[in-house]
């Protein structure tokens, strides 16, 4: 007996050596001695261009990352000198589908700067407008981005014959979505009502009472017949998992999108004057954005993010939706971003019903926007867009200019982890054919839904070997 196990002592110990110098990766994975090279030029799904870059060489991975190599384009060196009258029109030029995230956290950050507060109603209907925003972006990514991939069409335009009343119900909640901006916020993109202090007008009744009618009659079947598609290719998503950390907004009372302290899965809440703390910003040689990093090598914002912590308080039927697409409590799937977005869609349409009815049983007010300064110094604001957790701080003068500012934005947290899920994902599928794998890795750039301001673009992938 003791001649058998030390004969099988010495067999596992010899395997596990060999395994060791010859058959596993930097990350652990057998990937048989592959050789791979992968280069995605100019990558045009964010604001501005990235490459995607794997090297395999003998079965280890030296590489796999993504280049932002788009020139920086200074938004805080624009702000300098600034009045504090501009700078969240200056800002919301960062995006043109984030415009109004980043107006909402330019104008958090100089009335928290300046001592300015604001009413309920005010409150109440940047809310409603974060909503529509919220609504507007994530239709966009699921049905325009990602549902190509999901239907094996190369883009969305051949789903239209195939797909028509798709493609409909797609727009028709996109523009829905819009008309919520446009009626609140005096239009859809880059809205002009929203200033310090308040609003420079608001909605009438009769056009609360409209936007709340396409919610009513418009967005809550569409949104039904939404969950039955996604549900119908959800099988097509790539089970994938990495463990990483989340970082969200967290408000006591309801699902943080416009308000609340910030919050990591891994060690829990801190104020958003803490931003720097939890961002910890650093410069990489591959890429012209910064990274950021906190209780791991990276982290992940957006809606996965957000619903990891925050799942607890979306309406009833958000959580339906939920359950019955397979998302989960403590998803560790990025490519599941796409199914939480939907989910939030669920929560915004009958949360922003919600509002409206409170803002109409309120009464609505011609309040004039409070732009008398008590104070002049830094301020933090912070706000959830579609794509994550967005910080903006300015320190004014005594004249109410702009001495300095910092604008971290969402895409640029999440990099960090967009690499890290590369090192794990591409010797999990090294085997797999070159279009599978190109599949995947488009797949998974899409799935953070990185900041795009235009038409999707598929990757052009050249592999060799």
């Amino acid at each position: 007996m003791k001649q058998v196990n030390v004969f099988l002592c010495l067999t596992v110990t010899f395997q596990m050596k060999w395994l060791i110098n010859h058959g596993k990766n930097s990350w652990g994975i057998h990937s048989m001695s592959k050789n791979l090279d992968i280069m995605v030029k100019h990558l045009t799904r964010v604001e501005g261009h990235g490459n995607i870059v794997v090297n395999m060489k003998d079965g280890v991975l030296e590489k796999a990352q993504l280049d932002i190599v788009e020139a920086p384009r200074y938004f805080e060196a624009m702000l300098k000198g600034r009045s504090f009258h501009e700078a969240a029109i200056i800002t919301s030029r960062i995006c043109g589908i984030c415009s109004l995230g980043h107006q909402m956290t330019s104008l958090k950050a100089t009335e928290d700067a300046l001592g300015l507060e604001i009413s309920t109603q005010t409150e109440l209907l940047r809310k409603l407008l974060i909503h529509g925003a919220t609504i507007q972006s994530n239709i966009l990514h699921i049905y325009f981005l990602v549902a190509p991939d999901l239907l094996g069409a190369p883009s969305v335009f051949p789903l239209i014959p195939t797909h028509k009343d798709v493609i409909l119900r797609a727009l028709r909640m996109k523009r829905m979505a819009n008309d919520i901006g446009d009626i609140v916020s005096g239009r859809a993109v880059h809205p002009i009502t929203p200033v310090p202090g308040g609003f420079t007008q608001i909605p009438s009744v009769g056009e609360l009472k409209e936007i709340r009618r396409q919610l009513v009659e418009d967005g809550i079947p569409d949104m039904m017949e939404t969950v039955k598609t996604l549900a119908s290719v959800a099988h097509m998503i790539p089970n994938f998992t990495r463990e990483t950390e989340y970082i969200s907004l967290k408000h006591p009372d309801e699902y943080a999108l416009y308000d609340g302290d910030i919050f990591s899965s891994d060690t829990g809440p801190a104020p958003d004057s803490d931003y720097l703390k939890m961002t910890n910003e650093f410069v990489v040689t591959h890429s012209t954005s910064k990274h950021c990093k906190h209780s791991r090598s990276s982290y992940m914002v957006g809606a996965l993010a957000r619903w990891n912590n925050n799942y607890k308080q979306l309406c009833e039927n958000a959580l339906k939706a939920a359950d019955s697409l397979g998302l989960k409590p403590n998803c560790n799937n990025p490519y599941m971003n796409t199914i939480a977005q939907a989910v939030e869609v669920q929560h915004c349409i009958e949360n922003a019903i919600s509002i409206i009815d409170t803002l109409l049983d309120r009464g609505l007010k011609d309040e004039k926007p409070n732009q008398e300064p008590t104070r002049y110094g830094k301020g933090v604001g912070s706000n959830e867009v579609p794509r994550g957790i967005l910080y903006h701080e300015y320190e004014y003068d005594r004249k109410g200019n702009i001495i300095a500012a910092n604008c971290i934005i969402p895409t640029g947290q999440n990099l960090g982890n967009i690499d890290d899920d590369m090192k794990k994902l591409v010797p999990e599928i090294v085997d797999r054919p070159k279009e599978e794998i190109t599949l995947h890795l488009e797949m998974l750039v899409r799935a953070y839904d990185p900041c795009i301001s235009c038409s999707v673009h598929f990757l052009d992938v050249t592999f060799v070997e």
